[in-house]
């Protein structure tokens, strides 16, 4: 089984190439004690920017909107969420190739985030997102 670390910083790579690719500067900040991975300029100014891992389910790609904390041996809590300590996630999803870069508002949901890869059934758009909304970019990394 592959170290959850090495699946992180692959992640991280494919989304700092699929930034360089569309133009987008970006910065990482120096060790691993911040919340967030990447400061990205957007638009004139600096966005903080937490890179996840996305997994295809079904027709969806999921991801982790909090940290865990439950391997701890005694944790306080069980995950702590990114509410104000970042401005977007940054999802790459080996599987579908896809680098998504998702505004923290547009993620309801504490615990967990998904975008649709296709159409629901009944061709609902309401309240549905898609990641071909989100999309910024294919980077395909052999393992």
């Amino acid at each position: 089984m592959e170290h959850p670390k090495s699946i992180g910083d692959r992640s991280t790579l494919a989304i700092m190439l699929a930034l360089q690719a569309r133009g987008l500067p970006f910065l990482v900040p120096f060790g691993e004690n911040t919340r967030y991975d990447l400061a990205v300029e957007l638009g004139g100014r600096l966005v903080r920017v937490q890179c996840k891992t996305g997994r295809p389910r079904g027709s969806v790609v999921e991801f982790k909107v909090c940290s865990s904390y439950a391997h701890l041996p005694s944790p306080r809590a069980r995950g702590r969420h990114y509410e104000g300590e970042v401005d977007y996630f940054a999802i790459y999803c080996p599987q579908a190739s896809g680098v998504y870069l998702i505004p923290i508002g547009d993620v309801p949901n504490r615990w967990t985030g998904s975008l649709r890869l296709e159409p629901t059934r009944n061709q609902q758009r309401l309240g549905v997102r898609y990641a071909s909304d989100y999309e910024i970019g294919k980077v395909r990394i052999e393992t």
